[in-house]
């Protein structure tokens, strides 16, 4: 009861208790405030948003303090100096008058109220007067939490927009518990708190033309950087307190990186007739080889400054952080036994992701198995479990490597993605892997649901970017999905080879036959079945019978049990009616043994340029 009346001293008036509103009516609020263009803030108070709301409804507002939100949210480092540093307080200065100013105009009629009292860091919950809805006396709490509390926001009573304001209304906690955990046999290492993976130490950047004003945007981008770099977790980010301007042309300075950091990043910006150019490189900490540079200019006069730094620090914490970017190209350096108690996370990662380029049987087994030893010794590294759901999941949608016996791999893959994000609720990947393992397992409108609820934390995330364009368009919308493939691809180059074929697909479901025939031919995933089934069917398509023949025979060495049940694996991947017809022809057109009836939608259409319409059942399932 005293934390209960430490929250409400500042509260203007009371109403009549009622329920918190439930979690997804709070996640669905958080998407419109992020949405909003009133919700006009710099990327790391956006983050302070979504940071506080998913650690409030996982149950953990108690660890909601200045020291932890400076660390995990803005980027400082373990030294972290709250007097000195007063950085916690001023952006949360900022949400909260972002937050009124929202409510004020575009949300004026939106149902739930996320508010971030004075003096603290928690949020509050509740619902507006005029969609509050007391519901029946044994109602479950909203979300689960330690601390359940919810009042109205002092200053909607000052600004008197919505009436009388809501009271508060105490709610029991209530702890989520994973269901399912995983044996661990006799002889396991003891388990350990998760060691840090790849580490990039920022340097804040330098005023290389020497003008006072240029401070002032070093500093704004320095910090838009940190909070991208986030958003990526497999990336650990520190961060090198500045020692003073370095003179012009001197980036490095004397010390290059942090004790225990392998790559530092760097840059300068410079001010000439008006115009802003940024220089930024990556070196290797320990050899001192320049990895990756880039160059932008920008206009001041053209664009603000909060757009200047927000497009630059996306771009190059994209280039930077991606799991196919400069800092996973580079192999973690070779270690003596591979099998050792002491395996890291990050040797796992960039396994997996070199499976993810490939996807041939061996990398899966070898990603697996390093996996299986990383979760059982650090169990609570959220990264390793997502992955791991991947590696269960391709043992069923690709046959490869399936384990004998019980529980079966959707089974494990879908626990393993739970359990990743209960760990981590922002972690961008593990919602990744969960959105996958939902929609393969016949729940695609929630697995999109999550897609969309990963995105809204990092937009700059290709690798979820690309594989939530990919169900998009599975799931009927094909030219939307398509174009954030492309999205994408764009913006990291080295975009996984999966991904093009997945644009093939796209192509020839469209009718776009030449350009199918391009992307696949570039996509050449030799030991990956799939691409030989796609292909067969494009090749057929465009009259290249030889290729054709050539694809088909290759997917039948690699699956030549998938036409036996050809039915369960279109309805596996979710496809609508129209487009079930036209992968049924494409398949009996390449010479496949198909033995499923074709559709009433295909007696009224024998391809995807026909122009007629998918019936009433085959609509879209979302757009997301």
């Amino acid at each position: 009861m005293e934390q209960q009346r430490s929250w409400n001293c500042d509260d203007d008036t009371a109403a009549p208790p009622g329920p918190n509103p439930p979690e997804q009516e709070i996640r669905a609020q958080l998407d419109r405030i992020l949405a909003s263009t009133e919700f006009n803030v710099p990327a790391r108070v956006r983050q302070f948003l979504i940071y506080v709301v998913n650690e409030t409804l996982a149950g953990r507002a108690d660890r909601i303090k200045a020291y932890t939100v400076a660390v995990e949210v803005f980027g400082r480092d373990a030294n972290f100096d709250i007097q000195n540093d007063p950085v916690v307080r001023i952006e949360a200065g900022r949400l909260r008058r972002a937050l009124e100013r929202y409510y004020l105009l575009a949300g004026s009629s939106a149902p739930v109220l996320i508010e971030i009292p004075k003096g603290a860091y928690v949020p509050r919950f509740h619902w507006q007067p005029e969609h509050r809805d007391d519901g029946p006396p044994d109602s479950p709490p909203a979300f689960p939490g330690r601390h359940g509390s919810a009042a109205a926001p002092a200053w909607r009573g000052r600004y008197r927009l919505a009436g009388s304001l809501l009271a508060l209304g105490t709610l029991a906690a209530v702890a989520l518990v994973w269901a399912v955990d995983w044996p661990q046999s006799a002889g396991t290492a003891a388990a350990l708190p998760a060691p840090p993976g790849p580490s990039l130490t920022l340097k804040p950047f330098a005023n290389v033309s020497g003008q006072p004003e240029v401070n002032y945007y070093a500093a704004g981008l320095t910090d838009e950087l940190l909070a991208q770099l986030v958003r990526f977790k497999e990336l650990t980010v520190l961060v090198r307190e500045a020692s003073g301007d370095a003179p012009p042309g001197d980036m490095a300075g004397k010390a290059p990186r942090l004790a225990g950091s392998r790559y530092l990043l760097e840059g300068g910006i410079r001010l000439s007739d008006g115009k802003l150019r940024v220089s930024a490189r990556v070196r290797d900490g320990e050899s001192a080889a320049i990895l990756w540079a880039g160059i932008y200019d920008a206009d001041p006069r053209e664009k603000t400054i909060v757009d200047i730094e927000t497009t630059i620090a996306a771009t190059v914490a994209t280039a930077i952080a991606q799991p196919y970017g400069v800092i996973f190209a580079n192999p973690p350096r070779p270690r003596p036994d591979k099998r050792s108690p002491d395996l890291l996370p990050q040797e796992c990662s960039y396994r997996f992701y070199h499976y993810r380029t490939v996807l041939a049987p061996i990398e899966h087994a070898q990603a697996r198995e390093c996996l299986e030893q990383v979760t059982a010794r650090y169990p609570e590294h959220a990264t390793s479990w997502a992955m791991l759901a991947y590696l269960y999941l391709d043992e069923e949608r690709y046959k490869l490597n399936r384990s004998p016996g019980l529980p079966s791999p959707m089974a494990r893959a879908r626990a393993s993605a739970e359990r990743a994000v209960r760990l981590a609720p922002e972690n961008v990947r593990a919602l990744q892997a969960l959105m996958t393992v939902l929609f393969f397992s016949g729940e695609p409108d929630e697995a999109l649901r999550i897609g969309l609820q990963a995105r809204a934390l990092n937009p700059n995330d290709t690798e979820l970017l690309g594989e939530f364009g990919a169900w998009v368009a599975q799931s009927g919308n094909w030219a939307r999905g398509a174009g954030m493939i492309e999205e994408a691809m764009a913006k990291n180059p080295g975009q996984s080879s999966y991904y093009t074929g997945q644009l093939a697909l796209a192509s020839y479901m469209q009718g776009e036959d030449t350009r199918a025939v391009a992307l696949i031919k570039r996509a050449n995933l030799q030991n990956f079945s799939i691409y030989h089934f796609v292909a067969a069917l494009i090749f057929a398509r465009h009259g290249m019978s030889h290729e054709a023949s050539q694809a088909r025979a290759a997917f039948l060495k690699q699956r030549p049990g998938f036409f036996a049940d050809f039915d369960g694996e279109l309805d596996r991947r979710n496809f609508n009616a129209r487009d079930r017809s036209i992968l049924i022809r494409g398949a009996i057109q390449a010479g496949f043994p198909v033995r499923t009836q074709l559709s009433a939608w295909d007696e009224r259409s024998s391809s995807p340029a026909s122009g007629a319409e998918p019936s009433q059942g085959s609509a879209q399932r979302s757009q997301p």
